[in-house]
């Protein structure tokens, strides 16, 4: 996901936070885990703790795989996305 998909998205969030307020804090979790994943490569590579490698992975892909399985539950009529339209103009 690039940059600009992610502030549309959290604009959105912002925008319907009353509206969505559970939406709203599962999305700064879920903003929480990417910093996480991209701020945890310099302690890992400083304290040579390489376990921490795959932890980091899957925290930089989290807001991509978290938006895909929104948008699967969506398409299936599971959950209502109404943020995915959003991301998508």
């Amino acid at each position: 996901m690039t940059l600009e998909e992610l502030q549309r998205i959290k604009q959105w969030h912002v925008a319907n936070k009353a509206e969505h307020p559970l939406e709203y804090h599962l999305w700064d979790a879920v903003l929480t885990l990417w910093l996480m994943g991209w701020v945890g490569w310099f302690p890992i590579y400083l304290f040579d703790d390489w376990w921490g490698v795959p932890l980091c992975c899957v925290g930089m892909l989290f807001p991509s795989l978290y938006v895909a399985w929104r948008s699967s539950a969506h398409r299936r009529r599971k959950l209502r996305c109404d943020w995915l339209d959003f991301r998508r103009s």
